[in-house]
């Protein structure tokens, strides 16, 4: 009798609107820099806010920080929004495998991986493979500060697939007319708006979901189909000599791109937990969360607010209602 009255309790509980519902729980959220990632992170915080009831803080933070406050356990960073696997493998095998003291959610959304470049640049220079960039004449129209090299956004500090890309550079032999460049992601949009309107060549990393798709009009360079055995990427913090120890010459296989959090949130935070384990969104949410942020220049919260709204139901199931 005592045991069916708790269960209602909590089912009662679940199911009321009333703000502050779960009052006791609490969540820090990680907040990395890319837009996908920010997206959810909102997403997550909007959640725990407007229909748990709870407290959410968004902590900017690059990788290596965020995992190491999830392992902690103390409340610091209790999730990440947006890891990409296996770009992020060696994390995960660190506190999830290893420490078992983060957790990954049960669903994933795909992800893929890439070089671009303009349609409008591909079309006029006929650059369709990631080896045209070793094309001279290409290197140069490519070569912004005029040292005689071309450059190539692999992505931004602090990102694993930075660092892949990095090693790709190097071992698809463009090394001689290619130099792998690291700012910002705002930078590397900034710089595709600014070829495309001046005429210029410019070669960047890509994935998708990304609003960038949908921002400028861009194709993806051929590479060689992805091979295990010519994809052996080591990240630094598994090994101080990581890049001379790599070697990546085929392109990536798609990505499972899942939200992680620390396991101590079961104990602290258990309705967060619950939540955490169930959400669920696919390539085009995120997609559309990224074009109506980076593209419309839109607040966060504002789109995920909405997109909330439009989706209910799908919410619901998330909460287990």
């Amino acid at each position: 009798m005592k045991k069916t009255l708790l269960t209602t309790c909590i089912a009662l509980a679940l199911l009321s609107s009333t703000p502050g519902a779960f009052a006791a729980e609490k969540i820090n959220i990680g907040e990395p820099s890319w837009v996908g990632a920010k997206s959810i992170a909102n997403l997550i915080a909007v959640v725990v806010e407007d229909r748990i009831g709870g407290e959410a803080t968004l902590v900017p933070g690059n990788n290596a920080a965020i995992f190491q406050a999830m392992d902690a356990g103390n409340g610091d960073i209790d999730v990440h929004p947006d890891v990409w696997l296996p770009n992020q493998e060696s994390f995960t095998k660190k506190y999830v495998d290893g420490a078992n003291t983060v957790e990954l959610s049960k669903n994933s959304y795909e992800g893929k991986q890439s070089f671009c470049v303009t349609r409008a640049f591909s079309e006029k220079h006929n650059v369709k493979s990631i080896f045209d960039l070793a094309r001279p004449e290409i290197a140069k129209l490519m070569d912004s500060d005029g040292n005689g090299k071309g450059e190539v956004w692999v992505g931004a500090p602090g990102w694993a697939s930075a660092n892949v890309n990095e090693v790709k550079v190097r071992d698809y032999g463009l090394t001689p007319f290619i130099d792998a460049v690291r700012a910002e992601q705002s930078v590397m949009q900034a710089t595709v708006g600014d070829s495309i309107a001046k005429g210029t060549g410019y070669a960047f990393y890509c994935y998708s979901p990304h609003a960038i798709w949908v921002l400028h009009d861009i194709v993806r360079l051929e590479e060689p189909a992805h091979n295990p055995e010519k994809y052996k990427m080591i990240q630094p913090d598994a090994d101080p000599d990581w890049f001379a120890n790599s070697y990546v010459a085929s392109e990536d296989a798609l990505k499972n791109v899942q939200v992680a959090y620390s396991k101590s949130l079961k104990g602290r935070s258990p309705v967060i937990y619950d939540f955490l384990q169930n959400m669920s969104l696919t390539s085009e949410d995120v997609s559309y969360f990224a074009y109506q942020i980076a593209g419309k220049k839109r607040d966060a919260s504002e789109v995920v607010r909405e997109w909330i709204g439009e989706n209910s139901d799908r919410v619901d199931s998330w909460l287990g209602l």
